[in-house]
């Protein structure tokens, strides 16, 4: 090839995939779907489906009403962890867990009537055993793991 030739391959247009074209000049032009990546979640289907026999399970057995949270606390965590506590059904039968992987931080709130239930000893040892296993990794089953321990804590609903 000298100096300032152009060569020309010739593309078959039969060969080219669904949505390519041979334009006038020669160059192929494509278009493609635009697929956005589902987002990253932090608990698998199994997981999932633990998390939520473990709630399910604790609050059945105590009555009291166990939820999680899980996600960035702000700059104000023990007045987010509040707020969230607050904005449940019954607080005062409410046990809470709040989980801040990023921050570091995991908090439980109790309301009046959990709190007589479940001692303050009960939930740091229900911490001490989620914060083990979220050095491991297992955001998931420290997190069951802790809602069997502070059920354990609750003991049985009295009837």
């Amino acid at each position: 090839m000298a100096t300032g030739e152009l060569t020309k391959a010739e593309v078959d247009p039969s060969t080219l995939p669904v949505g390519a074209v041979v334009t006038n000049s020669g160059r192929v032009s494509s278009a493609k779907m635009y697929e956005p990546h589902a987002p990253a979640l932090p608990f698998t289907p199994v997981q999932l489906a633990s998390l939520d026999e473990a709630l399910t399970l604790a609050s059945r057995t105590t009555g009291l009403d166990f939820s999680v949270y899980l996600g960035d606390l702000g700059s104000d965590i023990r007045a987010k962890v509040e707020e969230l506590h607050a904005s449940t059904p019954r607080p005062g039968h409410a046990v809470l867990v709040a989980v801040s992987p990023g921050q570091r931080v995991v908090e439980v709130v109790t309301g009046e009537e959990s709190h007589r239930r479940l001692a303050d000893r009960g939930a740091k040892l229900a911490v001490m055993s989620m914060v083990a296993s979220f050095k491991e990794g297992d955001l998931a089953g420290g997190l069951v793991s802790g809602l069997r321990m502070l059920t354990d804590q609750a003991g049985q609903l009295r009837k």
